[in-house]
């Protein structure tokens, strides 16, 4: 396991062969304080004159307590998609992130041309974990920043709530599996050390026995499971990075940044040139695993023809893809660049954001909804 206190406190250099940006990807169980994380980072990287490029990916937050850039709210009114998709909150959700990563490539291009001022992006996901995690649209959302920018996967998890052996078991499982599925490097974030230290954690996963000995007060029939699956996750402990920090005191900063940092040399080394690789050998194919995933979405939600003027398109039939981040229709170079910690007007009220265009399509796909229904 990477130790978590190497280096020198409050280094912010990134990899000398790295010139881009580190994507930061924060995951997290709802509750585990993922989003005062990155609020605290997106703190800790101002106050050290690095502001990062924040992207908020949660189309059902209420409030961010942090700048973004990039807000999916500002794109898809997520109430909206529940109501006339039919769906509940996980499915508005789902299909809100599907939107958005059908012009995903749009937001490339904004991060692209921030990438020489800033160090780092940080990507703050929905509570629903496994809706990002488990996705089409989060697949593609995380191979296209792997595949242009050194990105390492954050796993912000409750300590306070993994003192039970068989829970912290449960998340050490989920984080294996992330790992594995996203194929990036891997920081654990043990957060809330301000209610209880992490060490206790660190050495259950470097000391085998004295994991059994907290097991052996638990007396439930998954205690022999647990056992067992501690000696599986042996090699998953061993390259595993970890820190301690505190969302809310603002401790353990210094030593995550360092852990970025190797992760970041380890993305270099390690996963850029299989990146590569596959970029070259789909470079025709534009990724055909991805372009039937798009495809998939966009049939889903189907064409709609708009009306001419209604988006400067006049007569063209448009899938929910070209109805989306109206903001990436206006040329780059044109795009005002005078606020470094905002690239959205979030002034707008909730009214305004929803573009004509799009309620053009949800009534579109409405109607197509309620006629497929009817034929049944």
């Amino acid at each position: 396991m990477a130790a978590a206190g190497s280096g020198e406190p409050g280094e912010m250099a990134l990899p000398k062969d790295c010139q881009e940006p580190v994507c930061l990807i924060v995951l997290g169980m709802a509750g585990s304080g993922k989003t005062t994380f990155v609020q605290r980072l997106t703190a800790y990287l101002h106050k050290k004159n690095s502001p990062p490029y924040v992207i908020n990916l949660d189309p059902a937050v209420h409030e961010i307590p942090f700048p973004v850039n990039i807000d999916i709210r500002d794109t898809v009114n997520y109430k909206e998609v529940m109501k006339q998709y039919g769906l509940g909150p996980n499915g508005g959700i789902v299909t809100s992130l599907n939107l958005f990563a059908t012009r995903f490539d749009q937001v490339m291009k904004f991060i692209e041309k921030r990438q020489k001022n800033c160090q780092y992006v940080l990507i703050d996901t929905p509570g629903q974990i496994e809706v990002f995690t488990w996705s089409a649209s989060g697949t593609i959302i995380t191979e296209a920043l792997a595949s242009s920018f050194p990105s390492v996967v954050i796993y912000v998890m409750d300590t306070s709530r993994s003192t039970n052996p068989v829970t912290f078991m449960s998340n050490m499982l989920y984080a294996c599996s992330i790992l594995y599925k996203t194929k990036l490097p891997f920081i654990v974030v043990m957060n809330k050390t301000d209610i209880i230290d992490h060490n206790f954690a660190v050495e259950w996963m470097q000391d085998f026995e004295t994991f059994q000995d907290a097991l052996n007060q638990e007396t439930t029939y998954v205690s022999n499971l647990t056992r067992s699956m501690s000696l599986v996750l042996d090699e998953f402990y061993s390259s595993l990075r970890v820190v301690g920090v505190s969302a809310v005191a603002g401790t353990g900063l210094d030593d995550f940044f360092v852990q970025v940092s190797q992760a970041a040399e380890e993305y270099q080394r390690d996963y850029r040139p299989e990146y590569e690789r596959l970029r070259r050998t789909l470079a025709e194919a534009q990724s055909k695993q991805q372009k039937e995933q798009l495809d998939r979405l966009r049939k889903d939600m189907g064409p709609v023809t708009l009306e001419s003027g209604s988006t400067g398109f006049d007569d063209l039939e448009l899938g929910p893809s070209d109805l989306i981040l109206t903001r990436g229709n206006v040329d780059v170079e044109e795009e005002e660049i005078d606020s470094d910690t905002d690239d959205i007007d979030h002034q707008t009220t909730e009214e305004s954001q929803e573009e004509p265009a799009f309620r053009n399509f949800l009534q579109e796909t409405k109607v197509q909804y309620h006629s497929r229904n009817s034929k049944k």
